[in-house]
């Protein structure tokens, strides 16, 4: 009986010094130089990483991919970090999430047209929020013609 009271009253007192704990971190850095609000503002943005991660599997259709050359895995997880990168910025700048810009964007076409004058290429007629999108990106409208060959006679 008496080693269990003492026994809670040790985790009762655990408890109590872990609640002293809550919300506090200990973190190490080997820089001397940074802030310690440099070192946890960059510790809590640990989390961004790893969403960033997550995201990249989930939202470019990043498919399992082996590389077995050095090279060949640093050009690839480059490749991704840039494409996350192009996502976030792009979000950032539209104040829109990335599946509703793409699925937007999607509806974007190129068309292929043969006839006996020759082939064309036509985009698709830009939708408002397609306009909208690509205003507030910068980023200039696509030609409506793209590429003319007139038939060989």
């Amino acid at each position: 009986m008496v080693s269990r009271i003492n026994s809670s009253a040790r985790s009762a007192a655990k408890i109590e010094a872990e609640e002293n704990l809550d919300g506090k971190y200990l973190l190490r850095c080997s820089d001397p130089h940074l802030s310690a609000e440099d070192i946890a503002l960059g510790y809590k943005q640990l989390l961004e990483v790893e969403r960033g991660w997550r995201d990249m599997k989930q939202i470019i259709d990043l498919r399992p991919v082996y590389h077995r050359l050095e090279e060949r895995i640093r050009a690839h997880v480059i490749l991704c970090w840039l494409a996350l990168l192009l996502i976030r910025i792009t979000e950032t700048t539209t104040g829109d999430t990335w599946p509703h810009i793409r699925r937007e964007l999607d509806r974007l076409h190129l068309g292929t047209f043969t006839g006996p004058t020759g082939t064309f290429q036509q985009v698709t007629a830009l939708t408002k929020p397609q306009r909208d999108l690509l205003a507030k990106l910068q980023t200039p409208t696509p030609r409506q013609i793209v590429a003319l060959q007139p038939a060989t006679r």
